[in-house]
């Protein structure tokens, strides 16, 4: 090739000290096609690569879902595509995932990657889509008749929570955005400085916040400050006062900004409408498997799966949650309070 074609050398992000800090300057990490070793590393210590997000519970949701070889199924909470890359290795001959995912930052990269693997369009359909139109997404790929099985891994991806620039961790600091797709509502920052005291409260007890009022009281005369994750996070940290002991004020500041993003998002009413549609959208002996992490959602799914139960829209409920075994926590942390409940449809 001609040297005035070749593309311009990039140098790579160039950082301070002998390790990268900042998300951005871990190349190595970003690229685990170049770096497996760097990867594997990481991964034997129990740490998430960045940009990258490790499933959980896949072994139990593959048993749970009984997924085969030729079937049709929905994974409707895409993310990294580590679910969907499993279900598509067991659909194979001759079966096909639609995946569902709300995120327009997330979505392109993990359909390249997944189709880097093998999985053509005939395989694999992607659709950017909140799950809360999961019936609308079936129809339109034409399986009106249903599936066999429908997945959904509730909550945020590591690689949401490892950005800063998403707002969602106040691990490092960056604007408080918080939305899965950030072209669409109000940002944490905007709904904080819309909300009243007894509205702030309200959310923040939801997500089983025993310090709900005191926090909202403290944060509502800070309107139009909290534009950043760690400025909220101080100022949950000021607003307990030192009256509770340095690790329960680590624990409220976590349970804060998980009822904002869930607010935010409105997870919580897309939940119910998934689970509005979800009997009618499997076929006669279809599966469904839902992973949770918040007891609001946990409680959705438990009270939608024995209500289909009592009137005949599921055969059978799973009797007890599943939880990740201490080895998965151990390699995984961020798997601790992940739940999986799953339901058979009537044949």
């Amino acid at each position: 090739m001609p040297d005035e074609l070749k593309p311009p050398h990039r140098r790579r992000t160039r950082y301070p000290g002998t390790h990268p800090r900042r998300f951005e300057e871990k190349y190595k990490e970003l690229a685990p096609e170049k770096y497996p070793e760097i990867v594997a590393h990481l991964r034997e210590r129990g740490q998430t690569p960045a940009g990258q997000h490790v499933p959980v519970l896949v072994e139990e949701a593959l048993t749970a879902l009984a997924v085969q070889p030729g079937q049709r199924g929905v994974d409707a909470t895409l993310g990294w595509g580590g679910h969907a890359q499993r279900f598509l290795e067991r659909l194979s001959p001759g079966g096909h995932l639609l995946a569902l995912d709300a995120d327009p930052i997330e979505v392109p990269r993990t359909e390249s990657r997944l189709r880097g693997l093998g999985f053509d369009a005939a395989a694999l359909i992607v659709r950017r889509t909140n799950f809360a139109a999961l019936r609308a997404a079936i129809d339109n790929a034409g399986w009106h008749d249903g599936v066999d099985f429908v997945f959904a891994d509730l909550g945020v991806s590591s690689m949401q929570i490892d950005d800063p620039a998403r707002g969602f961790s106040f691990k490092l600091d960056g604007p408080l955005d918080m939305r899965m797709n950030p072209k669409r509502g109000l940002s944490a920052a905007q709904w904080l400085e819309r909300a009243s005291a007894d509205r702030l409260a309200t959310v923040l007890s939801d997500s089983d916040e025993p310090h709900a009022a005191q926090i909202a009281t403290a944060l509502v005369p800070l309107r139009g400050t909290l534009t950043t994750t760690r400025a909220l996070a101080g100022a949950v940290r000021a607003a307990l006062g030192g009256r509770v002991p340095p690790e329960d004020a680590e624990l409220a500041v976590r349970r804060v900004f998980q009822a904002l993003r869930i607010e935010v998002n409105d997870e919580l009413g897309a939940l119910d409408a998934l689970l509005r549609q979800l009997p009618g959208c499997l076929a006669p002996g279809g599966r469904a498997a839902l992973i949770t992490f918040h007891s609001g959602e946990d409680r959705r799914v438990k009270s939608a799966f024995e209500d289909g139960r009592r009137t005949g829209a599921y055969a059978w409920v799973s009797p007890e949650i599943v939880r990740t075994s201490p080895a998965e926590q151990r390699t995984n942390p961020r798997a601790k309070s992940a739940k999986l409940r799953s339901a058979r449809r009537s044949s």
